[in-house]
């Protein structure tokens, strides 16, 4: 088989574009259900590694949801100025911060317990498909 750049270019041969159109739509899908909570995609994520393991570091939250603390700072002070988390330095050493829920944090696991529901619904893939599928982007993401 021989390799041809110009086949190669095109953006049908890509697998970068699907994923990257796909996840889009994912996200765009979760804004009208996330909007009634006053939270964003990156806020829910935030929200969802917090209400699984509360009071991480701000690195251990980084590399858990594969963002930069370029991205993630300005996420976990909004979230802080709406009262969902705290912000903590660690007494054993002071440069590393730790994240907590405040009860207004807590309290939002609550009205988002339906999303993943609702998600489920909005695209057309068997629970095998789905399982498939996240098995193939883990091997993706973890594939260093």
């Amino acid at each position: 088989m021989s390799y041809d750049s110009n086949e190669a270019l095109k953006l049908d041969s890509q697998l970068c574009f699907p994923l990257y159109a796909a996840s889009r739509k994912i996200i765009g899908a979760y804004t009208p259900l996330l909007k009634p909570l006053g939270i964003t995609y990156t806020q829910y994520i935030v929200f969802m590694v917090l209400w699984e393991q509360d009071g991480i570091t701000v690195g251990e939250l980084g590399a858990k949801l594969r963002l930069d603390s370029g991205t993630l700072t300005p996420v976990l002070k909004k979230m802080e100025s709406k009262g969902y988390v705290e912000r903590k330095r660690s007494h054993d050493d002071e440069r590393i911060v730790n994240i907590y829920l405040t009860e207004k944090g807590a309290e939002k696991k609550e009205e988002a317990r339906d999303i993943p529901l609702k998600m489920g619904g909005c695209f057309s893939l068997e629970e095998k498909e789905v399982k498939e599928l996240k098995i193939i982007l883990y091997k993706i993401l973890n594939r260093e």
